[in-house]
């Protein structure tokens, strides 16, 4: 990625260091990669010590496993809320669904590009976790389509994929977006619903 700002996704809570370890590995492993950032570095970028780190956290793999839970929990309540305000119908919930995972993205995007990329250094149990939250999020779109082919709403003769390709190319949006780019935020956001409503064979009026 081109120079940025240090990435930022979990909220100070007073809870001592916890925001900045987990802030900081998350620049760290957005920066470097998981094997080319070491635990010394992610200390650094917190101003702690090593041996602080290691006794909030045991290993970097269960640092990098908390950092992308943090990710997920935040994408599930960014979706959860959207939907509450969508309205029934399956092209308005999967509208939504769309342009907060889009926001997510935007407002995330080192937190996406890791989990994209270094997801594959997780083994036993935080990798089950991580999978397990990735088919919560998938289960949610899958919900809106199957709503959508009942009533008619979308007419695409491919129901059984197109949550995943909606999902694979919402994902790859982070490989790619740029703050500086043509599209801003909300416009981005919208191009992305109606693509996924243009696969699904849905209507695109608002």
């Amino acid at each position: 990625m081109n120079a940025r700002s240090p990435a930022t996704l979990v909220a100070d809570t007073g809870r001592g260091n916890e925001a900045a370890i987990l802030n900081a590995a998350l620049d760290a492993f957005g920066a470097q990669g998981f094997h080319g950032a070491s635990m010394r570095d992610v200390a650094k970028r917190a101003g702690t010590s090593l041996s602080n780190l290691y006794n909030y956290v045991p290993s970097k793999s269960r640092l990098l496993a908390e950092v992308l839970r943090r990710a997920n929990d935040e994408l599930a309540a960014r979706l959860r809320a959207a939907l509450e305000d969508a309205g029934d119908d399956a092209a308005s919930r999967m509208r939504e669904a769309v342009r907060a995972y889009v926001r997510f993205i935007v407002d995330h995007q080192v937190a996406m590009v890791v989990s994209t990329n270094e997801v594959r250094y997780l083994t036993g149990a935080d990798r089950a976790a991580l999978v397990a939250e990735r088919d919560a999020t998938q289960a949610v779109f899958e919900g809106i389509v199957a709503q959508g082919v009942a009533d008619g709403t979308f007419t695409t003769p491919y129901p059984d994929d197109a949550a995943r390709t909606v999902l694979t190319a919402l994902s790859a949006v982070s490989g790619w977006y740029r703050p500086d780019g043509r599209l801003s935020r909300g416009q981005l956001a919208e191009q992305q619903a109606r693509y996924a409503l243009a696969l699904l064979e849905a209507p695109l009026a608002h």
